[in-house]
Formats: structure tokens, C-alpha cells, sequence
């Protein structure tokens, strides 16, 4: 009969209770970058159909697609603030703190669009409250990952960060497709025709309603079931004692002001090569060149976002297995040359049929975002506990300005070649800028957070 002795079943539960610490704060990683991406998606899909409730009639069509961009280019903007506020918030108060605040804040703000009157009961301030409400929601969203993120990759253990990192970021596809799902659900309850219609009163309320609540049950899940990560609360006690500093001065100077630096050299590539798939190929590509109807095109971008929810957590594995590093740099080539080459065949085969389409499609987002699948779990490691938070958040988030302005840059390159080339060129710069920043750092699945310091 084998003897137990206390000290071994007090380890045995140690473990145990480690255990359970990780899966939750997992999970609730999981389901911040779920909720976030929903949130993100719920104006692109579920209020884009219905912008005339908030704007003044008889606009021209230019004024009414500025009006509908600002809803979502106003989230954008608020997302490097709250990047900024939470990820201090997370590095000083604590990830777990920091995870609530955020989340209980786009949770309300979320409920608050879905009360919005249209403008035939407040006029333009309809749209301007709108706006508003957009905006402070981008500072909240931009706040979720902040905490969270680092959060479950302090819990993680060393040789499984890389698979983490992956399931954390396929969160975002899952929310396209659930967020797609409920608004067929939505146009199919609550038709949509005309200002006084089913959908234009009440079927896009229903969505926002669904986020705020997913919102509310994910600060319960927080507050109730995860605990503060371990690496912070050490790192927390080893410096109290030392004078106060603001996590954004340590971190733009010194070491990690160089690791910042390379980390938005690299997240810039990324980014611009992210835009070019999940914004221009949709629209610029499948709709206005190949010319795909209704139905064609969201059984394209559902079966392409359910790959892409397996391929990140594909993606993570490799780069747990052969390093983050190289895997940047592979993938960075690969997305500039194969990449860049599929893009334009698919951009220039009308005539091909629905099916290989779909799959070449498929193909492409697979390669060109295999890199998100890395990079959370990458850009943590780039930082000290000490600022790891600030500098995920900033490095994650202030690094979207420059490639949101894709189609500028397209305009540009149209002077000196054909328009239909410029997606494949700035796929192929934003392929070799991420290689480069990421030849600028070093590897990092080795890190250890105890002592990476």
C-alpha cells in the first residue's frame, strides 16, 4: 500500500491548485480576445446595414460611407489609450484588476450603444453619441488584452506558451463566426426594409445586448475564478520597497525601450499584412474585382475563419518547436514572395470556379496570418514583469496606426504601376518588415519569466 506523506499531499494539492489557476486564467484569456473581437466586428456587420438610423436622410453616398468609417475608425483610435491606461493599470494594480476594470467598462458601454435613440428622436446628436460611445468602448477594448494576456502567459508553463499564445488569438476568428451567425439569426427574425423595419428598431439592439452580457459573465468568471498571476505578485514584492515609477518610464528607455522598438518593427509588418487580408481582401478583392454575390462571399469568410481558428493554434505550435524567431522570419519571406504571389493570381482569375477559389483563399489567409498565432506569447516574453503589460499593450496595439492607412498607400504605389499590382506590393513590404523586426530581436521560447529580469 503506498504511504502518503503530508508534505507530499500538501505538494500534491500545490499542483493541483496551480493547475486550476492556469486553466482559468486560459480561459479567461480566451474568451477576452473572444469578447473583444466581437465587440470589434459588431458595427462592421451588425450596424453597417442600418447607419441611416443615426445619420440625417437624403445624404450623398460619399458623406454617408465617411459617416458609417468614423464608428469604426473611432474604436481604433481608442484602442492605443486604453492600451496605455490598462496596461499600467495591469503592471502596477495587477493583470487580474486590470482584466475586470476593462472588461466591465466595454460591457456597459456595449449595453449603452444598444440603447442609442435613432435620429428621428435625438437628431445628429444620435450619431454623435454613437460616435462617442464607440470611441470610449475602443479604450476599454484596447484595455482587455492588456491584462489578460500577460496574465495567462505568466500562468503558462515554459514549453506551452507557444500552443497558448495560439488558442488565446483563435479566440478572434471563433468571434467572426459566432458574430456572423447571430446576425443571419437577427436578418432572419427581424427583416430588414426600411427605417421603421424589424431590424432597423430593434434586431440590431439584440446583438449589442448579447455582447454587454457576455461581458458582464466574463467579469464574474475573473472576479470569482482567477487569481493573480504569480510572476507579478513575486516581482510586486521584490520592489515594493523601492520608490514609485510608472511602468511607461521604464519602458521607453534602457533595454526594454529597445525591445519596444523592435517589437512595433515587427507587429507594423504584421499588421499591414493583416489589413490587406481581413479588410481589403473582403471587399477591395472578392467583391468589387471577382464580383462574388451575397451568399458567395460569407461562405467564403466563414470557411476561411474556421480554418484560421485551427491554424493558429497550429501556428503556435510550430513556433514553439522550431522558435518564434525563425518562424517569423520563415513565415515573413514566405508571406512576401508565395503570399504576394497568390494574392495576385486570386485577384487576377475571375473565371475560376467557386470551389478552388475558396480553397486558394483559405490557402492565403492561412499564410499571411499564421504570424498571430505567435505573437501574443512573442511580445510577452520581449518584456520584464515590470512593464511586460505596458509594453505588450503599446507594442500590440500602437503599432495599427501606420497600417490602417493601407489604401493611402495603394493610391501611392497606383502612380507608378497598375492599381491591381499594389495589394501583392504591400504584401511583400509588410512580409519583409516583419522579417526584419524580427532579425532585429532574439529568440525568446527560452525565456523564464522568474529570472528574465
Amino acid at each position: 500500500m503506498a504511504i502518503t506523506t503530508p508534505a507530499a499531499g500538501r505538494a500534491s494539492d500545490a499542483y493541483t491548485d496551480q493547475g486550476e489557476k492556469r486553466k482559468s486564467a486560459i480561459k479567461g484569456a480566451f474568451f477576452s480576445e473572444y469578447i473583444d473581437m466581437f465587440d470589434i466586428y459588431l458595427p462592421v456587420i451588425v450596424l453597417a446595414p442600418v447607419m441611416f438610423v443615426f445619420q440625417p436622410p437624403n445624404l450623398s453616398v460619399a458623406a454617408e460611407t465617411v459617416l458609417a468609417s468614423f464608428v469604426f475608425i473611432t474604436t481604433l483610435l481608442g484602442r492605443p489609450i486604453g492600451a496605455l491606461l490598462f496596461g499600467m493599470v495591469a503592471d502596477k494594480i495587477g493583470r487580474r484588476a486590470a482584466s475586470i476594470y476593462s472588461v466591465s467598462g466595454f460591457g456597459v458601454v456595449t449595453l449603452l450603444i444598444a440603447c442609442v435613440p435613432s435620429y428621428e428622436v435625438l437628431g445628429l446628436g444620435s450619431y454623435v453619441l454613437l460616435v462617442v460611445l464607440r470611441f470610449v468602448d475602443g479604450i476599454f477594448l484596447g484595455g482587455g488584452y492588456t491584462g489578460a494576456m500577460p496574465l495567462a502567459i505568466e500562468f503558462s508553463r515554459k514549453e506551452q506558451r507557444g500552443f497558448v499564445g495560439g488558442l488565446i488569438l483563435a479566440g478572434f476568428p471563433a468571434a467572426y463566426v459566432s458574430i456572423n451567425l447571430i446576425s443571419m439569426l437577427m436578418f432572419f427574425l427581424f427583416p430588414l426594409d426600411g427605417i421603421d423595419s424589424p431590424y432597423a428598431t430593434i434586431g440590431w439592439r439584440i446583438p449589442f445586448v448579447v455582447g454587454g452580457a457576455l461581458a458582464g459573465l466574463l467579469a464574474l468568471y475573473y472576479m470569482r475564478y482567477v487569481s493573480e498571476s504569480d510572476v507579478w505578485k513575486q516581482k510586486e514584492g521584490e520592489i515594493e520597497q523601492k520608490p514609485e515609477k510608472l511602468p511607461l518610464s521604464s519602458l521607453l528607455k534602457g533595454r526594454s525601450g529597445r525591445n519596444l522598438l523592435q517589437v512595433l518593427v515587427l507587429m507594423t509588418g504584421f499588421w499591414l499584412t493583416q489589413n490587406i487580408i481581413t479588410i481589403f481582401l473582403p471587399t477591395g478583392l472578392l467583391v468589387q474585382t471577382l464580383h462574388l454575390d451575397g451568399f458567395q462571399l460569407t461562405t467564403t469568410l466563414m470557411i476561411t475563419y474556421t480554418v484560421l481558428f485551427f491554424s493558429y493554434i497550429g501556428a503556435g505550435l510550430l513556433g514553439q518547436k522550431i522558435g518564434r524567431r525563425r518562424f517569423f522570419v520563415i513565415n515573413g519571406l514566405l508571406i512576401a514572395t508565395v503570399g504576394a504571389a497568390l494574392l495576385y493570381w486570386i485577384g487576377h482569375a475571375p473565371g475560376m470556379a467557386f470551389a478552388p477559389q475558396v480553397a486558394l483563399v483559405c490557402l492565403l489567409a492561412v499564410l499571411v496570418t499564421a504570424p498571430w498565432g505567435v505573437i501574443v506569447t512573442y511580445i510577452n516574453e520581449r518584456f520584464v514583469t515590470d512593464v511586460r503589460a505596458t509594453g505588450f499593450g503599446i507594442g500590440f496595439s500602437l503599432s495599427v496606426v501606420l497600417p490602417s492607412f493601407y489604401a493611402v498607400y495603394m493610391g501611392w504605389l497606383g502612380e507608378f504601376m497598375p492599381f491591381s499590382w499594389t495589394p501583392s506590393v504591400l504584401l511583400t513590404i509588410g512580409g519583409l518588415i516583419g522579417a526584419i523586426g524580427a532579425l532585429m530581436g532574439p529568440e525568446t521560447k527560452h525565456v523564464d519569466f522568474e529570472s528574465h529580469e
